[in-house]
């Protein structure tokens, strides 16, 4: 469902012991020992939930009819296609008789979160590695039609008219739709249309569809040290993937780190997954500037039509995220 944007949260609720076991017996997975919210659920959609067998995480109150449908698809293909551990077996219950909305019970992955600790500055590099080397694993995934699953006919719906059209259209209709919200001047209008008129004839030439993540960010990332070293040791929330142009996955990563001050920690992450993807780097940056235009747009507007602006509220679109835009040229260089 990459083409729409989910504000707000959707929050399981105060759920008791009994509806958790009664889920537990449905999928014959033991006797119920303890349950708690996660922190870092952003749509409130989750818990964990422990019981006899293993522990699991819940993710319930669907954002959009088939939701949990849908990410059972890309975790099952992604756990066949890839060496990449996501959440499988990915059990969803389509009926609403135990909670009162459908659900989806995964294993918990082991692991902590990029943000959890103190981790030492060789590490983080180490990490930036493994990161876009999941990436290329995970983009391994080709398919032949660019689209969208749809859990209904469980087939690809292939966006309307071509992929590069698809893709400049929404966000064109995001910039737009910022002007309810903020100041979009004709400067930013103009600077966005240049970015897109300079990449145009890339995207027109691009015809290697691939699994796009869509939501490739440390929150939904797992890292572990065992023998051998640091490990990505899970990656879930497939809410947002699709199948387009693999590039897409980097703007949300690239911006963490510039938000963070670690460019340094950009840059290796950037390089690392052009040399093991093997893409030509003049073609990724102009490729890569119009999926970081379309994130800080979608970024922009969000954080003004909530009021949670953490930036010079002064600054211009076009002078806020042009450091974004151009962090790959300057990065790469």
């Amino acid at each position: 469902m990459s083409t729409k944007i989910f504000f707000g949260s959707h929050p399981l609720g105060k759920i008791t012991d009994g509806p958790l076991q009664r889920m537990l017996d449905r999928f014959d997975l033991g006797e119920l020992l303890s349950s708690e919210k996660t922190a870092n659920g952003v749509l409130g959609q989750t818990m964990f939930v422990s019981s006899s067998t293993r522990e699991y995480v819940l993710k319930g109150n669907p954002i959009f009819q088939g939701q949990f449908v849908e990410e059972k698809f890309f975790a099952e293909n992604l756990r066949k296609r890839t060496k990449v551990p996501v959440p499988v077996p990915y059990m969803v219950d389509e009926s609403d008789d135990i909670f009162g909305w459908p659900y989806a019970l995964m294993p918990r992955l082991s692991g902590h979160h990029l943000t959890t600790g103190d981790i030492q500055a060789p590490d983080q590099i180490k990490m930036a590695e493994l990161l876009a080397e999941a990436l290329v694993e995970l983009h391994k995934w080709k398919v032949d039609q660019y689209g969208e699953f749809n859990p209904e006919t469980h087939t690809v719906r292939p966006f309307k008219g071509s992929y590069q059209s698809w893709l400049y259209n929404t966000i064109q209709y995001w910039l737009e739709d910022a002007k309810k919200y903020s100041e979009i001047t004709s400067k930013d209008v103009g600077w966005a249309e240049e970015i897109l008129d300079c990449s145009r004839e890339t995207f027109e030439h691009l015809h290697s569809p691939a699994f796009v993540m869509g939501d490739f960010k440390p929150e939904n990332i797992l890292f572990q040290s065992g023998r051998k070293g640091w490990e990505v040791s899970g990656v879930f929330d497939f809410t947002n993937s699709y199948f387009g142009d693999p590039v897409a996955d980097l703007p949300k990563m690239t911006a963490f780190y510039l938000d963070n001050g670690e460019e340094e920690l950009a840059r290796t992450f950037l390089s690392v997954y052009i040399r093991n993807a093997g893409i030509n780097k003049d073609e990724f940056v102009k490729r890569f500037k119009v999926h970081m235009l379309h994130r800080r747009m979608l970024d922009w507007g969000c954080a003004k039509a909530i009021d949670q602006v953490t930036w010079d509220h002064d600054l211009s679109f076009s002078d806020w995220a042009e450091r974004f835009t151009d962090s790959a040229a300057n990065l790469l260089n």
